[in-house]
């Protein structure tokens, strides 16, 4: 075995606790406990983990609406960065470097969907891995090096929402260079670093969100203009400024979306079928109202108009989304950075209040140190 400090036997780590049998609604319990590190076989690696990020799947373990994918008895925690501190090999080149966990197991470099049936992610589920974690051991190839440009901070914001955003905006989307990009729910992880993805690639993008402070902070990224969806004509206001950012750029032809990147749901296909051109692509990665998606039958099959999912991403995905950001020196926005897991609560309180835009990091303690 390698190593660059003298290994720990024990990890502080938050584990899922079911609630208390018979309690309404369900809230189940997050507890911080001293747990046992296995010592290392071949292949795997030790990391210390320096920053952790959350994620709304953290909040829906504990409120029970993950589903049977949740793992009681397990570590929480899906996104995490730090550096590796022991190797199970005698000499291995990962020693010592910074790096991040890859958040989910069981899907390599498929283009379309996982490899394996037993797709999951780490985290509250029978992966029994997770971030919210001082050190952690996992397989060499579970971790990504972590670019020169990012803190560990910053690096424990990016892997889940990263690899999410990735996929609906370049995988699915195909946003490029000149294209009018729509993303709704701006404030969210994934919906942030949507935009800051889609302007990297020379993107024109439009944002909405219930909060006008978020649209506020969007613009102030970078995004165009934005529509509060709470108002019942939001998508004629949308309209109104595709046609006024037409009007400033001198074009003759109607401006319309190239794609949508959406974590809403229910009529969005209805709604923006109208402004999407030929060929876009509406692309959901959540869906917050009820579960159904409505098709505008007439844009979707004379306008060749395509709807797709995202469930994350691969492996490759994750290399190939975190070489861009590498080049083109995208930041991920933290909005909030909590200090050491026993401030885990409060993460989880703000979730609940939905109290962010961008990302939500804890700083993970060792010792008497913050790292």
């Amino acid at each position: 075995m390698a190593s660059s400090e003298l290994p720990p036997t024990s990890s502080k780590t938050l584990i899922l606790r079911r609630a208390t049998e018979g309690s309404v609604p369900a809230y189940h319990d997050a507890v911080l406990e001293d747990k046992a590190i296995p010592p290392l076989q071949e292949g795997q690696v030790l990391v210390k983990i320096n920053a952790a990020g959350f994620n709304a799947r953290d909040l829906w373990l504990r409120l029970g609406m993950y589903g049977p994918g949740t793992e009681f008895d397990s570590p929480l925690g899906a996104d995490g960065a730090g550096v590796v501190v022991a190797t199970g090999d005698a000499d291995d080149q990962l020693l010592n470097k910074r790096v991040f966990l890859l958040p989910m197991r069981g899907w390599d470099k498929h283009p379309d969907a996982p490899e394996s049936p037993n797709f999951a992610v780490i985290g509250g589920t029978k992966v029994h891995v997770g971030t919210f974690t001082q050190y952690v051991v996992v397989d060499r190839s579970e971790v990504i090096p972590t670019p020169e440009h990012l803190d560990d901070v910053h690096a424990a914001a990016w892997p889940i929402s990263g690899l999410t955003a990735w996929r609906s905006a370049v995988v699915y989307g195909k946003v490029n260079q000149g294209d009018n990009v729509l993303i709704t729910g701006i404030g969210g992880g994934v919906a942030v670093l949507a935009l800051q993805i889609c302007l990297a690639r020379g993107a024109t993008v439009y944002v909405t969100s219930g909060s006008d402070e978020n649209i506020r902070r969007a613009i102030g990224l970078g995004a165009k203009a934005g529509v509060n969806y709470k108002n019942e004509d939001w998508i004629n206001q949308l309209t109104k400024k595709l046609e006024e950012s037409g009007a400033e750029e001198g074009k003759a032809e109607k401006v319309l979306l190239s794609a949508v990147i959406d974590c809403v749901g229910g009529d969005i296909m209805v709604k923006t079928g109208p402004i999407l051109k030929s060929g876009g692509r509406v692309v959901l990665y959540g869906m917050t109202t009820p579960p159904y998606q409505t098709i505008y039958a007439a844009s979707h099959y004379t306008k060749c108009q395509q709807i797709c999912g995202v469930m994350m991403g691969s492996r490759q995905d994750l290399i190939d989304a975190t070489n861009f950001i590498a080049e083109h020196r995208v930041v991920p926005h933290v909005s909030l950075v909590l200090d050491g897991l026993e401030e885990a609560e409060e993460g989880f309180e703000l979730m609940r209040k939905r109290q962010k835009f961008g990302k939500m990091v804890m700083r993970i303690r060792h010792g008497d140190v913050s790292a």
